[in-house]
């Protein structure tokens, strides 16, 4: 999709972080607005990131700002340049653009000069506690927190000990910096949090030139201090983070120091987005990858045909808030559906064929008959569908003995074929072992359009598609992955495995598609007539079409009983 058209999505209304900015702005605070999108590369991004990312890059278009992308690389046991190589192309996919790349490891030196003036200011030690004491140290939410016994060694002593452990000559885990605040504060985030680990790892960007890496906490503030950050924009998770965010800030004398506001993330049921539990998914074979089309990950909901801009619609839908919410998939299904309705080509697609052969019409004729390839957009025309003689319906759209206020193909009522000629049932044929295997009609050769001499009118209308002018397709009908609502709370595999939706992924071979179809590009969307969305898989081939549904005509989940 052009940008110009995910652009073209309402601009969000005003919220609380526009007010601060707008605030800030009026004060003369700041007069140029930057924002950032820092995600670790540990993973790949999922729809929570979704919101995060149109609020930061939103907000600096919003006032003519900018907006930079840094990866948080400081824990390189985690990391690789495939996450961030995917993590571009999400972004870029959603319709947004930074001005510039960081990445944290940038601004290494910098964070490093940071700690040594802590240390010379007496506000950071190095502590020789285990973690285990270090967190039995640290106190609960009711009892402070014991300060440790190497809090108050000389600054000499603890330079010399942070320089020996960047040298490398102690082991993982045997000494950590920690900043030195206040282990009686009522927030645990400030009972001197550890500020650098020692950490013997090779590093994607720096090599091995660190055998030191700053914590989350310590790197974060100083990035976006170093980077020109105005607004640092975060889930609220940081909010009681946001007083040792500024401490930092303050401790070293920053000027101008950006100002952090956190926002509800975005909770979506029937979902995971941990890294670690999809990554769990990913790895004991649950889901066929990262981007499987069951996925909450961003490449996930692409491969499965969801449109950029029905993302960027549900994040606009949901806003901006403070409070906790769960939000029901069936609003984001909405969304593609209406973005898909609006702009998807039609085409006609029968996935459980059924043969059906007109005995009155004339074997060696064929007409075509004119679709529009979208009811909403007259001025994109019409394209042409084959009729003939032997077609193709729906298996579910003829019965024998079919129930009452059945409006399909059976021995007592006459159905339209889309736009051609009502037929009648006249016979069928069956196999062995007594299924039907093909259908027997006549045709009114007066009816085409729907139109009939004596104004008669059906109540059916079915898809079709003509023998001669079809191509063999396989059709994965993908729906939730779980059936419970939050399938966080289960741990292991077994819960996991449990909670899976059975019918989440069913695989259907021999669909029949037309040319229209079969000659797509990969991720063309089209809307199947009476079935759904649906687009081509980034696995298909001319030779081996394979077909993706995106999303129902309308929602047909059942909850787990």
């Amino acid at each position: 999709m052009e940008e110009k058209e995910l652009n073209e999505i309402v601009k969000p209304a005003s919220n609380f972080i526009y007010d601060a900015i707008d605030k800030d702005l009026d004060e003369g605070v700041y007069t140029h607005i930057q924002t950032r999108f820092p995600p670790e590369p540990n993973g790949y991004l999922h729809i929570g990131h979704a919101k995060a990312i149109c609020i930061d890059f939103q907000a600096a278009e919003k006032y003519g700002g900018t907006c930079n992308l840094r990866l948080d690389d400081t824990n390189p046991t985690k990391e690789d340049t495939e996450y961030v190589d995917a993590i571009k192309e999400d972004i870029e996919w959603l319709g947004f653009h930074w001005d510039h790349v960081y990445y944290a490891s940038d601004y290494f030196d910098y964070i490093y000069e940071c700690a040594l003036k802590l240390i010379d200011k007496g506000l950071a030690y190095v502590d020789e506690l285990s973690q285990e004491q270090i967190r039995e140290y640290r106190g609960t939410l009711t009892e402070p927190g014991i300060e440790s016994p190497f809090r108050n060694r000389p600054i000499a002593e603890t330079k010399d000990l942070f320089a020996r452990m960047t040298a490398g000559e102690f082991d993982n885990g045997t000494l950590v910096l920690r900043a030195k605040i206040d282990m009686t504060s009522s927030n645990l985030n400030m009972r001197d949090p550890i500020i650098y680990r020692v950490m013997k790892a090779h590093h994607h960007r720096t090599g091995d030139k660190w055998c030191v890496y700053p914590m989350y906490d310590f790197a974060h503030p100083l990035s976006d201090a170093k980077e020109g950050v105005t607004h640092s924009l975060c889930s609220l998770e940081f909010e009681n983070h946001r007083p040792l965010y500024n401490w930092f800030l303050q401790a070293l004398d920053i000027p101008k120091p950006p100002r952090q506001i956190e926002f509800a993330r975005m909770n979506v049921n029937y979902t995971l987005t941990s890294k670690r539990k999809c990554l769990k998914l990913v790895t004991d074979g649950l889901v066929s990858g990262w981007d499987d089309p069951r996925m909450a990950t961003i490449c996930g909901m692409r491969r499965r045909g969801y449109p950029a801009k029905a993302i960027r619609a549900f994040v606009e839908k949901i806003g901006v808030s403070k409070a906790y919410s769960v939000i029901d998939y069936a609003l984001l299904e909405s969304c593609v559906r209406d973005e898909l309705n609006e702009n998807a080509r039609r085409a006609m697609a029968v996935l459980r064929p059924l043969k059906v052969v007109i005995d009155n019409y004339d074997p060696d004729k064929t007409e075509q008959i004119m679709v529009d390839i979208n009811p909403n957009h007259p001025e994109l025309g019409r394209y042409p569908v084959t009729f003939s003689q032997t077609l193709y319906i729906e298996r579910d759209d003829f019965m024998l003995d079919p129930p009452g206020k059945y409006f399909r193909l059976c021995p007592e009522k006459e159905v339209r074929l889309k736009g051609a000629y009502y037929i009648r049932y006249a016979g069928c044929e069956t196999d062995e072992n007594g299924n039907i295997t093909t259908v027997h009609c006549t045709y009114d050769p007066q009816s085409f359009g729907g139109e009939t001499p004596d104004g008669r009118k059906v109540k059916g209308t079915l898809h079709w598609i003509s023998e001669k002018d079809c191509h063999e397709a396989t059709v994965r009908l993908y729906d939730r992955l779980f059936n419970v609502e939050n399938p966080s709370d289960e741990e292991g595999v077994a819960s996991f495995a449990d909670n899976l939706n059975p019918d989440s992924l069913v695989t259907l071979t021999g669909c029949l598609v037309g040319p229209d179809v079969a000659c797509a590009k990969q991720g063309d969307g089209f809307q199947f007539m009476r079935q759904g969305y649906f687009c081509l898989d980034p696995d298909s081939t001319p030779e081996h079409l394979i077909i993706n549904r995106t999303v129902a005509l309308k929602d047909s989940f059942k909850k787990q009983a």
